[in-house]
């Protein structure tokens, strides 16, 4: 993760216009056993096609996707919902989840390297992963934030640059394919 996160400005790939669907669809994939574990429910809205580092950007939705998965409710099943909506001239995207939630107080101290709200033995991590995000959001010329309350999850926005200005429907085939529950 510490690699990771020293090369975002200096090894990073040009921007090019990136389908989102594409993005999720890989990350939710990847993330396909532990989704399926934890019965977590996904819901995808249509999301658009943005001017991005593909590789940067699998990031970003990994760590925020993988972060609902593992700071879940124990007595809730995990729901995370992914949208965009269109400002201006980028997309402000938004990753809300039903899990454990954060104290208002923490967060600006969240996307902070190596800070940690929690015991390791509580919950596994560096404490690089939101920095990381925050990162990269701020390479791609957007900013990263989170609206929360301790127990009743979060919700993730971040903005980025608008590619052409299409959506795809054809995400819930994607999605299925990933093995992942609409």
């Amino acid at each position: 993760d510490l690699l990771t996160y020293s090369r975002v400005d200096r090894m990073g790939s040009p921007l090019e216009q990136v389908p989102a669907e594409r993005v999720v669809a890989t990350v939710l994939q990847v993330l396909g056993p532990q989704l399926r574990q934890t019965e977590a429910q996904v819901d995808v809205g249509l999301l658009p096609v943005v001017w991005a580092d593909e590789p940067q950007l699998v990031s970003l939705f990994q760590n925020l996707l993988g972060n609902a998965l593992k700071y879940r409710h124990a007595g809730r099943r995990p729901h995370i919902s992914i949208s965009a909506q269109r400002l201006d001239g980028h997309w402000e995207f938004t990753i809300a989840d039903n899990g454990i939630g954060i104290d208002p107080e923490y967060f600006e101290r969240i996307f902070q390297i190596f800070q940690r709200l929690h015991p390791s033995e509580q919950y596994e991590g560096s404490g690089i992963g939101l920095a990381l995000c925050k990162k990269i959001v701020e390479r791609h010329r957007g900013r990263i934030w989170v609206m929360s309350s301790p127990g009743e999850g979060s919700r993730f926005h971040f903005t980025l640059a608008a590619g052409r200005d299409i959506r795809s429907r054809s995400l819930a085939a994607a999605l299925m394919m990933a093995g992942a529950a609409l």
